[in-house]
């Protein structure tokens, strides 16, 4: 198991750690509900150290990305940040990253804690451009500061105007008394704020800072399990359950990140599959009848036929309200469409709604 440069702190915070892509992670620390609750209303902070950071660099670093990447990174200017995912050959997907742009030729990739060394490979492989590419996952640190109060709790902590930075854009400079930090408007939680890139000789300091200036925004510690809430109520995907090597981009509902201006790996297959239509598709459903969907139980028709899987499902803080997602035969995807759920060998009526569910 590794550890991040806080798990003592969380250790010492009695945070419930558990095994998580190969780190020993805080799950939660007071209750899955009040960390939920902290972020869509004030603000907490979460530990995602976890995740991998790749650097690509040179003059051919655009190139090898575009190769990679459903999304077109051509578009990004200096200090703009892209959702994207990485095809495979055989119409599913390798994982979904963030691509920053940095500086004119260098990338920073921000990928899945779960896939760093299948993505370094899978890239590594593609990289026929001699792109320079480094991995420093190892040596890097990532805090998430999210919620409605992120921007005004951190403000006293940096010179750069946080309120000025958009969504999906980052500002590299001064914060919690540190040079060269990465703040970026981007995050997982659908309540704002900000996701902070640092070296793990200097996140314990950042750390500290944070709470002390949050101190007064009511500001937690957050663990994995609300971050699992927090996204589901906005129906953002996660790498394994709604996503994997099986599931393409157009099934997933990420057809908006599969741009097929340019040439990428199985852009063609990819392309015929958009013209000529799914079989199957992801889908957002709430529980009618009582009971909590959950990852991998079946999903029936009217007639008890199977017609897909729950690949995410929970019992929504904010709406309370069982909810879930999972892929169906197309013409159970409509909007509207009753199907059910099977829990405990019941078959539990659900309707098919569309995302997010949660509107702040």
């Amino acid at each position: 198991m590794k550890n991040t440069a806080l798990t003592h702190i969380h250790e010492q915070l009695g945070a419930k750690m558990v095994p998580f892509a190969g780190y020993n992670m805080p799950v939660q620390y007071e209750g899955i509900n009040i960390e939920h609750e902290t972020v869509r209303n004030g603000v907490g902070v979460f530990d995602v150290s976890h995740m991998g950071e790749f650097l690509i660099e040179g003059e051919n670093a655009l190139a090898l990305i575009q190769k990679v990447t459903s999304n077109d990174a051509s578009k990004l200017q200096i200090e703009d940040a892209q959702y994207s995912c990485m095809p495979n050959n055989d119409g599913g997907i390798v994982d979904d990253l963030i691509v920053y742009r940095v500086k004119e030729n260098t990338y920073l990739l921000v990928v899945n804690a779960s896939n760093i060394e299948k993505d370094w490979n899978w890239i590594s492989a593609h990289n026929t451009v001699n792109a320079e590419m480094k991995n420093i996952s190892e040596g890097y640190s990532l805090l998430a500061i999210q919620g409605p109060k992120a921007v005004e709790a951190m403000q006293s902590l940096t010179s750069i105007d946080l309120a000025a930075i958009k969504f999906y854009a980052f500002k590299v400079g001064d914060f919690a008394g540190i040079e060269n930090v990465i703040i970026s408007a981007t995050g997982y939680t659908g309540s704002g704020g900000f996701e902070i890139y640092c070296k793990n000789n200097e996140v314990e300091k950042v750390w500290d800072a944070v709470f002390e200036a949050g101190k007064d925004f009511g500001i937690k510690p957050i663990g994995l399990a609300a971050r699992d809430t927090l996204r589901l109520e906005m129906g953002y995907c996660l790498y394994g359950n709604d996503i994997n090597d099986t599931t393409s981009p157009i099934e997933a509902g990420l057809g908006w990140i599969t741009k097929f201006t340019k040439d990428f790996v199985n852009a063609d297959a990819l392309k015929k599959q958009k013209e000529q239509g799914v079989t199957k598709k992801l889908v957002a459903f709430k529980m009618v009848d009582k009971g909590i969907p959950r990852h991998d139980y079946l999903i029936v028709n009217n007639n008890g036929e199977n017609i897909g899987i729950v690949t995410s499902g929970t019992m929504s803080p904010s709406l309370k309200q069982a909810i879930g997602m999972g892929y169906v035969s197309i013409e159970n995807a409509k909007l509207g469409s009753e199907i059910f759920i099977q829990v405990r060998n019941k078959n539990l009526k659900a309707e098919v709604v569309k995302l997010p569910f949660y509107k702040g």
